[in-house]
């Protein structure tokens, strides 16, 4: 007999996860929201995200947004701004001085104010996921969602 035949299986071993809503979490984060109660904050800091929620208590520590955010927003940001920039040239045709004085403060700005967002975003597509601790055996407090 195999190991698995010797367990005795019971409804508290086999945890079936409760599927999560995957665009709620999403838009939940974009809000810099927690993605399971859509009250508590996700950062304690610009982008240091909180240990735990400070209203339902999910556990956050486990995270693995890692490089991916800034991917997201160096792509989002080079959108927008190339495309911009490419038809200013294209209509009007400005010295380099006006795109350095139009375009530098407004990458900086569009990169900076997108960061958190999309790392939460992150932080909340992870959690509808069950990925990186977010897993059915999470020790965070028991939390019944209202209906909102």
């Amino acid at each position: 007999m195999s190991q698995i035949d010797n367990e005795k299986i019971t409804a508290e071993s086999l945890q079936v996860a409760k599927e999560r809503n995957v665009w709620q979490a999403i838009r939940r984060g974009l809000s810099c929201k927690c993605p399971r109660c859509n009250i508590g904050k996700t950062y304690r800091k610009y982008l240091k995200v909180a240990d735990e929620c400070n209203h339902c208590g999910q556990e956050f520590h486990h995270h693995r947004a890692d490089d991916f955010p800034p991917y997201i927003v160096i792509t989002i940001v080079g959108h927008i701004v190339l495309s911009a920039a490419t038809s200013l040239q294209i209509i009007y045709g400005p010295p380099m001085w006006v795109h350095m004085a139009l375009w530098l403060p407004l990458i900086l700005i569009l990169s900076l104010s997108m960061l958190p967002p999309v790392k939460a975003a992150l932080v909340g597509l992870q959690w509808a996921h069950y990925m990186h601790g977010f897993d059915t055996d999470d020790h965070s407090p028991k939390w019944d969602e209202p209906n909102l």
